[in-house]
């Protein structure tokens, strides 16, 4: 294919191709600049289930210090206090959980074995559980003052999983009474910061919590906005309209003070996922034909403008560990430098010729603005060997339920690959096996599935991970993912925010000791 020469501008080729970086309206923060300490936040994604905290959305709770889980994750992703104290093992199946004492939820009610055991006992017996909970039966009961988590098999990560966003212990009329009911976060937390509003689609807003049992907020309040155009995010950063903005896309980089953007590498990796059940891709030839086709390199250069790394893998190197336990070490997956690439994945199908005018529908999202901007650039690199391609590119809510459902040949897909439980298997589970709840390949296959139970039965620790990285090897030879670039956020903060987290894991945000000084 024919790439922009280097000299062109990045806004250029994408003008080229039709797509803008999307000059909009300067989002609404719902307060003004007033000098009171509030934390105007604009964050990149509205809520797809609103503020379900069984979904995504659970993050969001968290990052506003509003709700809390029974542990929380060290950066090398060891299990650690928050709403439990204390944890041990009884048997193959069986944890025990010490939960915090003096703790109560914003309405008032003490947190007790009894309700933390409701609502986890909810969340697994939700019609879609959490996807921290894929291949885990869980069942939670209280013994006195502890809580015992029981699973079906052995489940050596159980005090990693109920870190989970997803798992987050809510205030017992938190919970629907009927099935088809929906949960209300509202509240309902037991975090530094009380989710007073939830405004649909536009934003919150919470207060701190005099009462919390951790050390009280320095600041009053955040104001929250979603903000899903990046153009806007950059706007509000720039003319002081926001404190705190996630994800500034790269394209506006270049119009902030650079004293404003803090680059954070993270776990995070857009991913090409190849629909296997049906069409194209349901041929492995065509599956390893496309990932030959694709170029990394020019993406980045292009996209990215360098703010992000080479794809090696399903891990990047924000999980330090991966490099040295994968089979082909540090070298570069391949189609990473073109025809140049030198990284090779054991065992991975040989490429077959693509029969002329093989169509295939390319989806990605907007609410990520690299990904938007990336499919036009893909679908040149997919077309010069072969394919035609149509794009298909929207807010994230309106794809999701059709990339799910194998509507799409492929699927570009930004994804945190230790989110759940600071532990690739989840990921993997969720993403790769056969009952995966996030399986936009639809990939069904009886290694991988095998290699996944296989690292998911070991214990924490060097061989663990090693089945991990064999677990890896085995997804990307049946070419059902095309790992494209290992993504750094740029986190914008204004002058006079201090204290706010730099999380890589995109778990922590605005905490007790996050300030603003206006």
């Amino acid at each position: 294919m024919s790439l922009p020469a280097p000299a062109v501008t990045r806004r250029q080729v994408l003008a080229a191709l039709g797509v803008g970086a999307g000059a909009a309206a300067i989002a609404s923060c719902s307060r003004s600049s007033t000098g009171d300490g509030r934390i105007r936040l604009a964050m990149f994604h509205a809520p797809e289930s609103k503020l379900n905290p069984l979904t995504n959305d659970g993050s969001k709770l968290v990052r506003w210090s509003c709700d809390e889980s029974l542990t929380k994750l060290t950066t090398d992703g060891d299990a650690q206090e928050m709403l439990a104290t204390a944890w041990k093992r009884e048997g193959e199946t069986t944890w025990r959980f010490t939960l915090r004492e003096g703790v109560t939820f914003h309405d008032g009610t003490a947190l007790s074995a009894e309700n933390a055991a409701a609502a986890l006992t909810f969340a697994a017996s939700a019609a879609k559980p959490p996807r921290v909970l894929d291949g885990i039966k869980l069942t939670a009961k209280a013994d006195g003052k502890d809580l015992l988590l029981t699973t079906a098999a052995p489940d050596p990560l159980m005090p990693q999983r109920v870190s989970s966003p997803q798992l987050v212990i809510l205030s017992p009329a938190a919970y629907p009474s009927s099935a088809d009911g929906a949960i209300d976060p509202v509240g309902h937390g037991t975090g530094a910061f009380i989710l007073k509003q939830a405004n649909g689609s536009s934003g919150a807003t919470l207060e701190r919590n005099d009462k919390y049992w951790g050390k009280k907020a320095a600041a009053p309040g955040i104001d929250v906005t979603y903000v899903p155009d990046g153009a806007a995010r950059g706007t509000a950063l720039r003319t002081g309209t926001a404190d705190i903005v996630e994800a500034v896309p790269v394209s506006q980089a270049g119009n902030v003070d650079k004293n404003l953007i803090h680059e954070v590498s993270t776990p995070r990796t857009s991913t090409l996922y190849l629909n296997t059940r049906s069409g194209a891709f349901a041929n492995p030839a065509l599956r390893a034909a496309a990932r030959n086709a694709v170029d990394p390199a020019a993406l980045i250069k292009t996209v990215f403008e360098g703010h992000a790394d080479s794809p090696v893998g399903l891990l990047g190197p924000a999980v330090p560990w991966a490099a040295d336990l994968r089979a082909w070490k540090k070298e570069t997956y391949p189609g990473a430098t073109g025809a140049a690439a030198t990284g090779k994945v054991p065992g991975a199908t040989a490429a077959g010729s693509v029969p002329s005018g093989t169509a295939i529908t390319l989806a990605s999202y907007t609410d990520r603005p690299e990904l938007g901007e990336m499919v036009p650039l893909l679908a040149q690199q997919l077309e010069a060997a072969g394919f035609k391609v149509t794009q298909d590119v929207r807010e994230y809510n309106q794809i999701e339920s059709e990339a799910l459902a194998g509507k799409f040949d492929a699927v570009l897909v930004s994804r945190s690959t230790v989110q759940d439980s600071g532990d690739a298997v989840a990921y993997m589970t969720t993403d790769f096996s056969s009952s995966g709840s996030y399986s936009m390949s639809g990939l069904s296959d009886a290694k991988v599935d095998a290699a996944i139970s296989k690292a998911a039965a070991i214990d924490p620790g060097e061989d663990r991970r090693k089945a991990i990285m064999a677990a890896e090897q085995v997804i990307l030879v049946t070419g059902a993912a095309i790992p494209i670039v290992h993504e750094r956020v740029l986190q914008g903060e204004a002058a006079g925010v201090s204290g706010a987290e730099r999380d890589p894991n995109e778990r922590a945000l605005i905490t007790s000791a996050t300030t603003v000084k206006k």
